[in-house]
């Protein structure tokens, strides 16, 4: 047990005499402890000053820092949702019949596009006659046959549905909203949608339903959108990503996610104050996208902000020498 305790005390000392020798000539110093261990910080969160924390070229090559500019850039804020592709309801059709006999003749395949009143099969009736009566069944839409339920001489009943038919110009996209979340849903709402077929596509559509009802197991309601599918890439039980755009702006300013610290409930970042000395500025975020945040106040375009060694930075700035931000 005094053996390990004394490897501990040792590398620790080590550190704290390599830290010393390293930011001796930046003007930063660490604090003495005061009897029974007590540190005393010399930027505290509250009671300390706000100087900027001063480094040579070597202590900022060692840092690696990185920079960049607090700049304009259009913003989405996104709701994202999972779903299932789906046939819009009125542009789909079972195909049956109303009297009993048997398949004589079929016109059609599975997968083929119909038009509305094209041919599809011949049922010859069970009904006393010569010849028998026999009755064509027409396609009631256009669209692609995706359900083909017969084969030639197959005896059918009243009701049986022989073919379904879908047209795939326009989909419907089902996806899920949490409970907590029906406050940024809203009808008429843009969405961009991302099937894992084909992954590098967008596709586009707006909400025409919120789900009145909710799922007491899961707490969850359904979101309808509607899609345009021209090429008929999008296909009934493909898993769908959904973005809803709850709020847009074509200009914001923003900084990098990077570069954004959180201490004690407060968000900042360190800014260049001149060659090697930053200082840290409290801001106010909105919108995240892509990497990148929104500030609502706090900066000004085109000031320098540290995405890589801020961390090290915030250290120095407390002045302990330990790290004490809560993200």
């Amino acid at each position: 047990m005094n053996s390990s305790y004394q490897i501990i005390r040792k590398i620790a000392c080590r550190l704290i005499l390599a830290l010393f020798v390293l930011f001796a000539d930046s003007g930063i110093f660490f604090p003495a402890w005061a009897h029974g261990g007590e540190k005393t910080p010399v930027n505290g969160e509250n009671g300390g000053s706000d100087r900027p924390v001063h480094l040579s070229p070597k202590q900022q090559k060692i840092l690696g820092l990185s920079l960049a500019s607090a700049s304009y850039r259009r913003m989405k804020e996104v709701l994202v949702l999972n779903g299932t592709v789906r046939w819009l309801p009125d542009r789909q059709s079972d195909v049956t019949l109303r009297i009993s006999g048997q398949v004589t003749s079929v016109y059609v395949s599975l997968g083929e596009r119909v038009h509305k009143g094209q041919r599809m099969v011949k049922v010859e009736s069970r009904l006393i006659g010569n010849p028998p009566p026999s009755v064509v069944i027409t396609a009631p839409l256009r669209g692609v046959v995706d359900v083909r339920n017969i084969v030639l001489g197959q005896a059918v009943e009243p009701n049986t549905v022989l073919f379904h038919i879908g047209n795939p110009t326009q989909m419907l996209v089902v996806a899920r909203v949490y409970e907590e979340d029906f406050d940024k849903v809203r009808f008429g709402q843009e969405a961009e949608i991302r099937v894992l077929g084909y992954p590098g596509q967008v596709f586009r559509g707006r909400v025409t339903l919120v789900g009145p009802r909710l799922n007491p197991k899961n707490r969850t309601g359904s979101v309808w959108i509607q899609v345009s599918n021209p090429k008929g890439l999008l296909k009934p039980n493909m898993f769908a990503r959904v973005k809803l755009i709850v709020k847009q702006a074509k200009k914001v300013l923003v900084v990098p996610d990077a570069a954004l610290l959180l201490a004690n409930g407060k968000k900042f970042v360190f800014v260049s104050a001149g060659p090697g000395s930053y200082r840290r500025i409290l801001v106010q975020t909105g919108m995240k996208m892509d990497g990148f945040t929104e500030v609502l106040s706090g900066l000004s375009p085109g000031q320098k902000v540290v995405t890589r060694g801020n961390r090290e930075i915030y250290t120095m700035w407390l002045g302990t020498g330990f790290l004490k931000a809560e993200d």
